[in-house]
């Protein structure tokens, strides 16, 4: 019994390895409408390692395997996303990634939907 559990996790990890490693290396940036941190009004502001449509390969993976249903394929969604203070903001902020403001940030930092990239400079 211990075989066959053994295996069936040992096929899931390499699935879960095949699936990472067939996505794009170097994603291009989605272009945007940027707006300024002070205007994020949607919801929180967040630093995110890759913005992406939902419909990206990479995306798609990740809402797949958490269940995610997503309305339109056309939505934003931040990839591996910390959280960025307002009181950081105006004293210099370092996002070296994507600054976005996001709506639905209910998986802690792995995966925010609805976000829309904001320019820290303003």
């Amino acid at each position: 019994m211990f075989a066959r559990v053994s295996t069936l996790f040992a096929m899931f990890f390499l699935g879960l390895a095949l699936m990472v490693s067939a996505t794009p290396a170097a994603l291009k940036p989605v272009a945007r409408d940027t707006i300024p941190a002070s205007q994020c009004n949607t919801g929180d502001l967040q630093c995110c390692n890759t913005v992406e449509n939902a419909d990206s390969p990479s995306a798609a993976a990740l809402l797949g395997l958490l269940g995610v249903v997503v309305q339109g394929l056309d939505v934003l969604v931040g990839l591996t996303c910390t959280p960025i203070t307002v009181i950081g903001v105006g004293s210099g902020a370092n996002c070296v990634q994507q600054p976005v403001c996001c709506e639905n940030n209910n998986f802690n930092g792995l995966i925010n939907i609805g976000c829309t990239p904001v320019n820290l400079g303003l």
